[in-house]
């Protein structure tokens, strides 16, 4: 289930990116929204430190949910 992403949101890889470095199950946050479907999504370590930025495509990404959804 992929709800609609937005700015903050933090999210997670759904493919592996290995020109980038960056593998399915990474996380990162979304910074800004470049048009319909396409986000810029910050990679950061657990220091607070970025290791990639890069554009990424809806369906290359997953929302990651930290308390339970409500269904209508």
């Amino acid at each position: 289930m992929n709800s609609t992403i937005k700015l903050l949101d933090v999210v997670a890889l759904t493919v592996d990116r290995p020109e980038r470095g960056l593998w399915r199950g990474q996380v990162g946050t979304v910074v800004e929204e470049l048009g319909p479907g396409v986000f810029e999504v910050e990679f950061c370590d657990d220091d607070g430190r970025t290791y990639a930025q890069l554009s990424l495509p809806t369906e290359q990404l997953m929302t990651l949910h930290y308390r339970p959804l409500q269904v209508a």
